[in-house]
């Protein structure tokens, strides 16, 4: 569901091994392949993140810089 310009959200349930699949359009649009492993990061405030192989190295990047300045 979009939610607004480049903003998405899509509701899923959790199986009883705690294993959720990620919707088609999401796979889709974030090329995720079968076998491609992701990111989960979890913030007990703010939630739970999950991250394409893309979007980990970008992060890795910018914690990387704010530690050495």
């Amino acid at each position: 569901m979009k939610v607004q310009d480049g903003k998405f959200a899509w509701m899923v349930k959790i199986g009883e091994k705690g294993q959720f699949v990620i919707p088609k359009e999401a796979r889709d649009m974030f090329d995720l392949q079968p076998g491609e492993e992701i990111l989960v990061l979890g913030d007990e405030k703010r939630g739970i993140a999950i991250l394409s192989k893309e979007m980990q190295k970008e992060y890795i990047a910018r914690i990387f810089s704010e530690i050495e300045d």
